[in-house]
Order: structure tokens, then C-alpha cells, then sequence
């Protein structure tokens, strides 16, 4: 399981990831960068993370024109990334060229091409919420799947939703689709602003490829032993 839970490393503290990532180097392969990582640790981090035998899940969110995405999507294959992900609601055109980019720079720097990932709806957004702001004819789950769908014909590895949507995503996209899933909250941590979400043990039986845990690990008053409670519960799974 050490191998589907990816932590994320929310905070711009460099000290402070410093500490988290060798903590946990022994009991978690995954770490993900979001903005908040990567304006402290830049492209420097890569060769750092692949040193330690660690993977790195770049959670930029890239959402431009297609031109842009793949010059960005590529740049991040080129130093190292593992996984990427990017908006779907960018557009077929836009998930196919990052797709193009990401496996033309892994080719000519003959490196495994990395895991892209189309983001559908945030887990902060909940049903009432989606309509409201968005006014899409569809239902909250149906736009996820329509979105997951239109990853997949644009060649991307999978996306990430929440775990509430795991199984419609599986009929629609079949069992090699990935499926990553943030939202997960253990029943000892706080939910803060996430709506639609799981246990880790209960993501882990509706199919989650991946659990993206942030908080429950980064503010526990021991990060290992969080860490060490959330991956029991998803062998227990």
C-alpha cells in the first residue's frame, strides 16, 4: 500500500518538507508538489526525490491553451515527474497535445513517460455548490464522468475525482483507467473545506488506484504515525 498513498506536501516551508520527506522516507514512495512545494523547491527537487528512491507527483493543475500546456507539461516530464495532472475541462485538444508533449520529451531523454492525469471537479465543490456556480445541465457525477471520458479519448492515464465517483468512473473507463483520489479523510482527522470524501480504507475499496492524503499528515503532532495508522487502514481495506 506504501505504494498507492501519495502525501502531499502542502506547505512552502522548506525546512519544514525538508523534515516531512525524510521522515516518512521509509513508509511512503509518492510525494505530490503543489504550488505551495514547488515555489519553495523548484525542478531542484526532482533529482532529490529520485535519489531517495521516491516518486513525485507534480499537482500544478495546468489549464491554458494547448500550446502552452504542452510546452509546460513537457518541461515537467524533461526534469523528472512522475505524474502530472492538468484540468480537464482544457479541452480534448488541450489533454492531447500535453499528452504528445509529455511522450516526445520522455523519448528524447529516454525516461519512462509519466502518468497524466485530467483533473474533473474539485473535492471542495459539492452538488449544491456545482450547480450553483457552474449551471451545467448535468449532475455533479455525470459531468465528473463526461470529463473522465474525455481524458481518456485524449490518451491521459486517468484523473483524479473524488472517491464518491470511483465507480461510475470504472463503468464508464473500464479497470485500467486511473483513478487518484484526494477528499480522503481518516475518521480521527478534521474534513476543513473538503466535501465529497472517504475514509482511506473505504476509497480503497471502491477502487481508488491512488489516496492523496494532506493534513491529517502534515498538522498530525506525529506525521509518521499518521501516516502509519492511514496505511493499516488501507491494508485492512
Amino acid at each position: 500500500m506504501k505504494n498507492r498513498l501519495i502525501v502531499a506536501l502542502d506547505t512552502d516551508d522548506g525546512e519544514e518538507i525538508d523534515w516531512l520527506s525524510a521522515t516518512l522516507a521509509e513508509t511512503v514512495r509518492w510525494f505530490k508538489m503543489g504550488f505551495q512545494a514547488f515555489s519553495a523547491l523548484g525542478v531542484e527537487a526532482f533529482p532529490w526525490f529520485k535519489q531517495n528512491g521516491h516518486k513525485v507527483f507534480v499537482d500544478l493543475k495546468f489549464h491554458d491553451i494547448p500550446n502552452t500546456v504542452a510546452r509546460d507539461v513537457g518541461m515537467m516530464t524533461k526534469h523528472g515527474a512522475n505524474m502530472i495532472n492538468m484540468h480537464a475541462a482544457g479541452g480534448l485538444e488541450m489533454m492531447q497535445t500535453a499528452r504528445n508533449s509529455a511522450d516526445d520529451a520522455a523519448y528524447k531523454a529516454d525516461i519512462p513517460r509519466p502518468i497524466l492525469l485530467g483533473v474533473t471537479i474539485l473535492t471542495s465543490i459539492d452538488e449544491t455548490g456545482f450547480q450553483r456556480n457552474f449551471g451545467s445541465e448535468r449532475q455533479l457525477t455525470k459531468q465528473v464522468v463526461y470529463l473522465a471520458q474525455l481524458a481518456q479519448e485524449a490518451g491521459l492515464d486517468g484523473v483524479v475525482a473524488s472517491p464518491l465517483e470511483i465507480e461510475p468512473i470504472r463503468k464508464a473507463c473500464g479497470d485500467r483507467f486511473l483513478i487518484v483520489t484526494p477528499g480522503i479523510r481518516p475518521e480521527w482527522a478534521e474534513t476543513g473545506d473538503q466535501r465529497r470524501i472517504t475514509t482511506p480504507a473505504e476509497a480503497i475499496n471502491r477502487g481508488a488506484d491512488y489516496i492523496v492524503v494532506g493534513r491529517p499528515i502534515l498538522e498530525a503532532d506525529d506525521p509518521l504515525e499518521a501516516a502509519g495508522m492511514i496505511l493499516d487502514e488501507m491494508r485492512g481495506a
